[in-house]
């Protein structure tokens, strides 16, 4: 079983139409953990031992946001500002992640043709996250792929419910060890994981 820590931030959660249903449907198992970071520190004032101590007890880092001017709410990045101190996130010293696997779960309004070399946004999700994923890869951690949802503006009722259970699928399968990490880091997002686990192939 691996730990799951949840890293959440909205700043405008009463807005939001999906992260409002994702959230509401983290699984209900022992060791995974949402913690709401807008929630916890409304003024922004970050408990770093608070968040060292989380960052410790789980295996797999899940960074969950909309996706906002391609990157994260500002919260998040002071979270990374603060929490991921030299000498323990990283530098000779710092070791305290090595091992850990993390990875952005987002939202994006557009469709996902609009996140291509060659489309709206001339760049891929993966791209524009790529100061992220070499900080979190500096922090000695595994980075897999992002997860995303893409074309949230367009969703019905149908399409949100769907990417709901797809959600808490993806979340209970980290957890019950049934995604191969090894092998989701070549993947160009990780909802092809969830891909394999509904088609039954398991990755395992």
């Amino acid at each position: 079983m691996a730990r799951v820590l949840i890293l959440f931030a909205h700043p405008a959660l009463e807005k939001s139409r999906v992260h409002r249903r994702l959230i509401g449907n983290v699984p209900a198992l022992p060791g995974i953990t949402f913690h709401d970071l807008y929630e916890a520190y409304p003024t922004f004032d970050i408990d770093v031992a608070r968040e060292k101590a989380l960052l410790t007890a789980h295996d797999v880092i899940v960074l969950q946001h909309p996706f906002f001017w391609y990157s994260t709410p500002a919260l998040l990045k002071q979270w990374q500002d603060l929490v991921l101190e030299h000498g323990w996130a990283y530098g000779s010293t710092g070791k305290a992640l090595q091992g850990k696997t993390v990875f952005n779960l987002l939202t994006a309004g557009g469709r996902e043709p609009g996140y291509r070399r060659d489309g709206y946004n001339r760049h891929t999700v993966r791209d524009l996250l790529a100061p992220i994923e070499q900080t979190m890869r500096l922090c000695n951690m595994r980075y897999l792929p992002p997860y995303v949802i893409f074309g949230t503006h367009w969703m019905d009722e149908a399409a949100i419910a769907a990417v709901v259970q797809d959600y808490s699928t993806l979340l209970a399968a980290l957890h019950d060890g049934k995604v191969d990490l090894e092998g989701a880091e070549a993947l160009p997002t990780l909802n092809a994981a969830v891909e394999h686990l509904l088609a039954g192939e398991g990755w395992r």
